[in-house]
């Protein structure tokens, strides 16, 4: 009986397929890639859309008294002159308003944040000498995308009648202070409502009555608007003495009965011409208003509201952070009800970011099983679920690399799997309809499926790395677009490369694996001579 040489790999494809086609560690490793897949998918952090890196600051300088044209004039081109020469600014939008000039400084979008909001702080502090005599500190506000666009937005209302404008105000603002303390919340905002004030109202007739002046009433209220600090020492049996004075404002009579000047010898005294209330902030005109549609369709009346937003940090799951804030809502909704104080949360980007996640995920695991009844029907049942079980592990693969460069699973990022879904399965397809043609061939009849798995991945290794690299340099420009759509669509260049170049292991590694113990060879023996 005449002895054959054993088959000699050529190819990558062939050495990796001999390594690992006996080898018990090829199970273990098909088990963990399926694994830290499934964990990344689960720890990765979730958002609808991919995080957008747009950076920009906005200068305020103020300029008392001065009207808008002298405000354009003085600070606002001078500024906007400046502002040019920061690298890495695109636009510059001024805008002049009599007593103030505001300049906004866009930058290229994929800029550093941190970066371009230092570079733009630096040149203001080395030309602050650049405006007049008269003009206020700049104050200097960076943009952060982040942080402006709240994840989670609930409004508040109350159904009591006597309870007033503040009193909802202030309870919501004790409930903010617990949502502001909750890990990866970055910023938490109230907005409408009404804030408690003392409210002065002037008697104009009785100001002239007295030869008073505005200017005399304001100096004179401003006074009593400054913390008297407390003062120190110790004894000689070293006890500390502390000297305090009482809070001067306690109510609207405190404030009425402020000195504002002398007159005749006898003191004016600020209710003798105006009338002091404490109320809520009048000269605030913003307000939200909020109306329940009832079971009859129609909508009940309109009633104040208080909506608090929040914003989470970057790179953090948004599914996470509100499904934490709900909790803590929950945990205050009888301490609210006691008040006859009702929420309902108006935007939670969490909830669609699971939604389109999960929607995506869905799609994916049906274009899978789509694949795996195709294959049934043109290579065999067995055939079918070698190729089937290799794309679970080449995405596992691709979760776990887009986890460790911190990547975040969005919308864009499910798209690039289900881009390159079709490409994944073409390498173990190619390889397993080698395998299954030399299976059904009488020439290979006297090889062990050992050696006949071996060869028949390592003849295809060639031309399918030659294909996959040429799908990956298609790829490649993508990665180069700027400003927003390269921004959007950088998931894509960054993860279908990474599925491509998993796909070929896999393929080498898994299908001769699979398909050695799972196809039966024909008999070849009947139709020999």
């Amino acid at each position: 009986m005449k002895h054959h040489k054993p088959y000699v790999p050529k190819d990558y494809a062939g050495k990796l397929a001999a390594a690992f086609i006996r080898s018990p560690l090829t199970i273990v490793l098909g088990i963990f890639l399926l694994s830290i897949g499934y964990l990344s998918l689960m720890i990765m952090p979730r958002e609808e859309n991919p995080q957008m890196v747009v950076s920009g600051s906005t200068v305020i300088v103020a300029l008392p008294g001065a009207s808008a044209k002298e405000v354009e004039k003085m600070i606002v081109q001078p500024l906007e002159r400046k502002l040019k020469e920061v690298k890495g600014v695109e636009h510059i939008y001024g805008m002049a308003m009599d007593n103030v000039g505001i300049v906004n400084a866009a930058f290229f979008i994929g800029e550093e944040k941190e970066g371009s909001n230092l570079k733009i702080y630096d040149k203001i502090m080395q030309n602050a000498n650049m405006f007049p005599a008269g003009a206020m500190d700049p104050i200097i506000k960076p943009l952060d995308i982040d942080v402006d666009i709240p994840i989670v937005s609930v409004a508040f209302y109350s159904d009591a009648k006597s309870m007033d404008k503040t009193e909802l105000y202030d309870k919501v603002k004790e409930l903010q202070h617990h949502i502001n303390g909750l890990e990866n919340v970055a910023v938490t905002e109230l907005k409408g409502g009404s804030r408690h004030q003392f409210n002065v109202s002037v008697d104009l007739n009785k100001l002239s009555g007295y030869n008073l002046s505005m200017g005399q009433i304001s100096s004179a209220i401003e006074s009593l608007a400054y913390n008297v600090p407390a003062t120190k020492n110790t004894t000689k049996d070293n006890e500390i003495v502390l000297l305090g004075v009482k809070n001067a404002i306690e109510s609207a009579k405190d404030i009425g009965n402020i000195i504002i000047a002398q007159y005749m010898g006898s003191p004016i005294y600020l209710h003798q011409v105006a009338d002091v209330e404490n109320s809520y902030d009048i000269q605030n005109f913003k307000s939200a208003t909020i109306a329940k549609r009832k079971s009859d369709g129609e909508f009940s009346k309109f009633q104040d509201q208080v909506t608090l937003t929040v914003s989470k940090l970057q790179g953090t799951n948004a599914v996470i952070i509100a499904d934490e804030v709900k909790k803590e809502l929950e945990k205050y909704k009888e301490y609210l009800k006691k008040d006859g104080i009702n929420y309902v949360i108006t935007r939670n980007d969490g909830e669609r970011a699971d939604e389109a996640v999960n929607e995506l995920v869905y799609h994916l695991v049906l274009s899978i099983v789509i694949i795996a009844i195709l294959l049934i029907f043109v290579l065999g049942w067995r055939e079918s679920l070698i190729v089937t079980f290799t794309v679970p592990a080449i995405l596992a693969i691709t979760l776990f690399v887009a986890y460790l460069t911190g990547q975040t699973i969005n919308r864009i990022t499910l798209f690039a799997f289900l881009l390159s879904l079709g490409l994944l399965v073409d390498a173990a397809i190619i390889v397993i309809e080698n395998i299954h043609r030399h299976y059904h061939s009488v020439e290979s009849a006297h090889e062990t499926p050992d050696e006949l798995m071996i060869k028949a991945t390592d003849e295809i290794g060639p031309p399918t790395n030659i294909a996959t690299l040429a799908i990956i340099m298609t790829m490649v420009p993508m990665a180069f677009v700027g400003q927003m759509m390269g921004q959007f669509m950088k998931p894509i260049p960054a993860n279908v490369p990474v599925s491509l170049i998993a796909s070929l292991f896999v393929a080498y590694i898994f299908t001769p694996y699979l398909a050695v113990r799972m196809l039966k060879r024909p008999d070849h023996s009947k139709g020999e001579h």
